[in-house]
Formats: structure tokens, C-alpha cells, sequence
């Protein structure tokens, strides 16, 4: 996943918590057959683990490693220099 992944899952964490959190806290209605407290409480924890999840992604999505190779050979005309250099991200 890149960053983008993890700002998008990061803003849906905030969203889920939010809701999560109004519909625990805030809401005084009783219903039947439907308890939006217990809702609200399943809603806030996974807005939390959404929101770890994408910590995770933002530290560990964003990182890229390069290498460099030089190679320098003596020709009859003088040294030639040759780079190779690979990225990736991981």
C-alpha cells in the first residue's frame, strides 16, 4: 500500500470513531430489537483498529530503498565509469 491507501484508511478510522462515539455517548433513544449503544461500540473499535491499521500503512508504506553500483574499467582511451541504480519501494 502507498500513502494515499493510508490517509484514505486514516480519514475513515476518524469517521468510523466519530460516529462511533455520538452513537455511545450522545444518543439518549432506546429502541427495541436494536441496542445503538452496543452499536456505537462496535463502530468506535474498529474506527480504533482502522486508524492503527493505518498508522501502520503511513510509517511502513512510504519507505523506498535504492542501490547504487559503480563499475569503473581502465580502456586503451582511459577509464570509463559505468552507475546502476535500482529503486524500489517496499
Amino acid at each position: 500500500m502507498n500513502r494515499g491507501a493510508g490517509t484514505g484508511l486514516l480519514a475513515l478510522g476518524i469517521v468510523l470513531v466519530v460516529v462511533g462515539a455520538i452513537m455511545r455517548y450522545a444518543v439518549t433513544a432506546t429502541t427495541h430489537g436494536f441496542d445503538i449503544h452496543q452499536a456505537g461500540v462496535i463502530l468506535l473499535l474498529v474506527g480504533i483498529g482502522v486508524v492503527v491499521l493505518s498508522v501502520l500503512v503511513l510509517a511502513l508504506g512510504g519507505r523506498s530503498r535504492s542501490t547504487t553500483q559503480t563499475d569503473i574499467r581502465e580502456t586503451p582511451a582511459g577509464q570509463q565509469r559505468t552507475e546502476q541504480r535500482d529503486d524500489w519501494t517496499t
